[in-house]
């Protein structure tokens, strides 16, 4: 299982330079990967291609890209710039957002996500290949063919849901996850994904898990300021549903939270649920922020 690290969108005039400052660092700790949430901060991608320029090796995700404000052509013609900009090591992670998100501050209809995912992706797939698309759908159409360089990034979906599973693993390269513990990976989240990518003749999909971590003797107080930090994605549906399965209360349950031992113990049991990548949101602070680091550098 590949470790990386989520960073936290820096603010200020600075933050392009702070973010870089931090993708150094992780390079040099030998972490695998960096990823990037877009939600009101920087934009992802365009921050991963600036902050990113002169760092070798590591490779660059989005945690993900919400699809609705964006006409798939114009994502991708994005990506692929941002995906030449860091040598080619970008990963495009994608998702539906939330109704909330979707129809209170947008102002888009948030009706039959699964399938205007599908046709997002009619779309936003053959141009990331540098082909054209030519798609006519009931959400989204596209007569284009794009000149951008960049192409061969791969696309993970936010997918949580059957049918969001079974695209990702029949049309794209696997699947970002959040707020999804080991025994629901285990039981539904693997077994899906896995099985629509080999119905598909696709290979394995990767399933990228993201989760808060923390090396602390105050496991109690740790998970307490988890579920108070993290509460709003115990009452988004998709996350709950996930929170649902896994037979927890809420986030400061599916958080990896304890000594180094309990630590590396849950993250060997994400490995056995067939996570491929774990995706570190460092939820530390003092002591507990050098212990945790330290601990996933002796893991990498």
């Amino acid at each position: 299982m590949r470790i990386g690290l989520t960073l936290n969108p820096p603010t200020g005039p600075d933050a392009i330079e702070t973010l870089h400052e931090e993708i150094v660092r992780a390079e040099r700790d030998g972490f695998h990967s960096v990823w990037l949430s877009h939600i009101f901060n920087l934009d992802a991608l365009t921050a991963l291609a600036a902050a990113g320029r002169g760092v070798p090796r590591i490779e660059f995700g989005t945690a993900v890209v919400p699809i609705y404000p964006r006409h798939p052509a114009a994502l991708a013609q994005q990506a692929l710039t941002a995906n030449t900009a860091l040598g080619g090591r970008l990963t495009l992670g994608i998702g539906v957002s939330h109704r909330v998100t979707v129809e209170g501050l947008y102002g888009y209809r948030f009706d039959r996500p699964g399938s205007t995912m599908d046709e997002y992706l009619s779309v936003l797939l053959p141009l990331m290949r540098g082909e054209r698309a030519d798609f006519d759908g009931e959400t989204v159409s596209a007569h284009i063919a794009l000149e951008t360089p960049g192409t061969g990034a791969p696309v993970l979906l936010a997918a949580l849901a059957p049918r969001m599973l079974r695209l990702a693993g029949e049309r794209a390269d696997g699947t970002v996850l959040w707020m999804t513990g080991p025994k629901t990976i285990a039981e539904h989240i693997v077994p899906t994904i896995t099985a629509a990518a080999e119905a598909a003749g696709r290979p394995a999909p990767r399933v990228v898990c993201g989760l808060p971590i923390c090396v602390t003797d105050d496991p109690d107080g740790v998970r307490a300021r988890a579920d108070r930090v993290f509460e709003r994605y115990g009452t988004l549906p998709s996350y709950r549903a996930m929170l649902d399965r896994e037979g927890v209360r809420g986030p400061g349950d599916v958080a990896i939270v304890g000594d180094e031992e309990a630590v590396a113990a849950r993250l060997d049991e994400l490995a056995k649920a067939g996570v491929t990548d774990f995706n570190a949101t460092v939820f530390a602070r003092g002591d507990d922020l050098e212990r945790t680091r330290a601990l996933l550098k002796s893991m990498l």
